[in-house]
């Protein structure tokens, strides 16, 4: 199974960006997480769905702002980031969890991506 990010970029405050995580190699949809680093930051969980996408979890401070979804078509899950801020600049990854609830979803994670860059600035 891997999983490759696609659709980071430098934008504006205010501004917005779709990522996207790709998963390929498994015959089934996957719970799929997204979460981010900055330099000198914790890693911090941004947003996760399960498999059908009939769950969703989003961190508090993000959902109003972010919004994850997902394609079983393409087998394609993205994460919708709207009105960006400085503090959103981060390196994205996806993976898959072990576990993804409404409550949260776990720390522990498996299969991520090389993650992709995400910079907010004027």
């Amino acid at each position: 199974v891997q999983l490759v990010e696609s659709g980071g970029g430098v934008v504006q405050p205010g501004g917005s960006l779709r990522l996207s995580c790709e998963v390929s190699g498994s015959r089934v949809a996957v719970d799929t997480v997204w979460f981010r680093q900055a330099p000198g930051r914790e890693r911090e969980s941004v947003a996760c769905i399960t498999s059908s996408g009939g769950t969703t979890y989003v961190a508090a401070s993000l959902k109003d702002r972010f919004v994850i979804f997902r394609d079983n078509v393409n087998n394609t899950v993205h994460l919708q980031m709207s009105n960006l801020k400085p503090d959103d600049t981060a390196n994205y990854t996806c993976a898959i969890p072990i576990r993804c609830s409404v409550y949260g979803v776990s720390r522990d994670f498996r299969m991520p991506g090389q993650g992709i860059q995400v910079s907010v600035s004027s």
